[in-house]
């Protein structure tokens, strides 16, 4: 069993920055990656982006690339999503979620490609 825990979201205003971290926690666990996730009222869950834990590679949907930046600490176990020009349509739950063993990687852009999810933590963007 894992357990995630995110931290800092928050209200920020549009075009401003915030960063997201999320812990992972358990008895004698080994990841094979972790994603972030974003669920706006009415809408679907969201990929965000991906980070394989072995190699920091990286996997971002189109609509952060290039403003959102994910990063993981293999030491502390935890994984952090830095997210710039941020825009009100920003605005969702975001979650993250481990995936424990191998599984190609075009899974990790689906809900199902993991195996624990975080609680969710409010990022709000006014405009």
């Amino acid at each position: 069993q894992v357990q995630l825990v995110e931290s800092w979201g928050g209200l920020v205003q549009a075009g401003g920055s915030l960063s997201l971290s999320c812990a992972a926690s358990g008895r004698s666990f080994s990841l094979y990656a972790m994603g972030w996730f974003r669920q706006a009222p009415g809408k679907e869950r969201e990929f965000i982006a991906a980070i394989r834990w072995s190699d920091g590679n990286t996997y971002y949907s189109d609509s952060v690339k290039g403003r959102f930046t994910i990063s993981r600490d293999n030491t502390e176990n935890t994984m952090s999503l830095q997210m710039n020009s941020l825009k009100p349509e920003d605005t969702a739950v975001y979650y993250c979620a481990t995936r424990m063993s191998w599984t190609p990687w075009g899974t990790l852009r689906t809900s199902s490609g993991y195996n624990y999810w975080g609680q969710g933590t409010q990022v709000t963007v006014s405009s």
